[in-house]
């Protein structure tokens, strides 16, 4: 039986009638069929309203209230008086397609997120080859050079390299591409082909590979160290000199050390008394600890200054100290320091760093870890680049 308005409302497709609704356990089927009007034949065009027959196709369509939908067409076939016999014309379902076009851009839409082919596929109640097979309609190309470029690798194991790169607009938060190895003779290869003369940072960790590009590439671009990673090598040497003393201590006092990373990480000024109590008896059972904790403390205190011009007198300082110190562990950190001088120097001086660029890599690792890693790199690049290009749409529509 005919179905009322409210029903044709619900399911909200142009110039459709719907004419029954049965509900079955999983799924929902309703019968359909399109308002009969005028058509004009391809053949000699014709106008003509004879229907010549009726045919039934089932199209998937979007869920409703938790249950898949399937839309059962009564499609009529017109006959034109030159003898052509044709379908009548509908807007909501493309030519051999099986789904409906707002299917295809709920699933497009679902693959925004870090949701996996295999998750959507059963939402939809789809095949995964389906799925992939209309996300293979999405395509971004590469974008402009910004003035700010970040880059990083990230591990995507994806194709037949262990590593990906990401390009990423530090100025506007958006990603540029990712590329499919980390090898300096394809960073060159894809740099050559761009307009660099309105980039002015260049912003990479400590890899002389990066810092090729930019000196070959990027002549009239700053390059800069990113904070992140140039602190963390005192960070890393601290929390070896740590662990050290730990173990070199008999059971009674190295029960002292248990759990005292957190607070010998923190800056000694913003400790309550209680814990510069505990952290000046670790100091004093450790001299080694003492003089790596002074390291640390005065690299954060540079680190912490506003005036550049101070900072870069203040880190010489400090490399000068760490040659000096009797640790290992500093004297390394040290001599790293020295190699990377310019680069880390030009951060204090550049408001730019790479953590949107970091961000971005942890939710890469989300997406990869959802779908259990992906082997055709051009699906994972367009998955990641759909999934920035959403976010950023909808961060700019609120």
């Amino acid at each position: 039986m005919p179905c009322n308005d409210n029903s044709t409302k619900l399911l909200d497709l142009k110039d459709v009638i719907v004419k029954n609704v049965v509900q079955k356990e999983q799924i929902t089927e309703i019968q359909i069929e399109l308002t009969q009007k005028e058509h004009h034949c391809p053949c000699c065009g014709a106008a003509t309203r004879t229907v010549h027959d009726y045919r039934f196709q089932r199209i998937k369509d979007i869920p409703i209230l938790g249950k898949n939908v399937e839309l059962i067409l009564r499609k009529r076939r017109y006959r034109c008086q030159c003898g052509k016999r044709f379908f009548e014309e509908n807007v909501f379902l493309p030519r051999y397609y099986r789904m409906t076009n707002r299917l295809t851009a709920f699933i497009i839409k679902k693959l925004a997120g870090v949701s996996s082919f295999t998750s959507v596929a059963k939402e939809v109640s789809l095949s995964v080859s389906t799925v992939i097979r209309v996300f293979n309609l999405v395509n971004y190309p590469s974008g402009a050079l910004p003035q700010a470029i970040g880059i990083d690798e990230f591990k995507g194991n994806t194709g037949k390299d262990k590593y990906q790169c990401i390009v990423t607009d530090l100025s506007n938060h958006r990603i540029i591409d990712i590329l499919e190895t980390r090898y300096k003779h394809d960073l060159f290869s894809y740099f050559k082909h761009f307009d660099r003369a309105t980039t002015k940072y260049f912003i990479s960790d400590m890899w002389d590979t990066y810092r090729d590009v930019s000196s070959t590439y990027f002549k009239n671009a700053t390059y800069v160290i990113d904070k992140y990673h140039y602190s963390r090598q005192v960070f890393w040497a601290f929390e070896a000199v740590r662990k050290e003393e730990q173990k070199k201590h008999i059971k009674d006092t190295r029960l002292a050390f248990k759990n005292s990373k957190h607070i010998l990480y923190k800056r000694y000024e913003s400790l309550n008394s209680d814990e510069k109590i505990r952290v000046d008896s670790l100091l004093y059972i450790s001299s080694d600890l003492l003089e790596a904790h002074y390291l640390k403390e005065q690299f954060i205190k540079l680190c912490a200054s506003n005036d550049p011009d101070f900072k870069k007198a203040s880190f010489k300082e400090w490399i000068s100290m760490a040659r000096d110190s009797s640790i290992p562990r500093f004297r390394s950190c040290a001599e790293t320091f020295s190699r990377w001088f310019d680069g880390i120097v030009n951060s204090f001086y550049c408001s730019y760093s790479n953590g949107f660029t970091e961000g971005c890599n942890n939710k890469i690792k989300v997406l990869k870890r959802n779908a259990y890693g992906y082997r055709n790199f051009k699906r994972f690049r367009n998955r990641i680049l759909h999934m920035f290009y959403n976010q950023n749409a909808n961060q700019a529509a609120t």
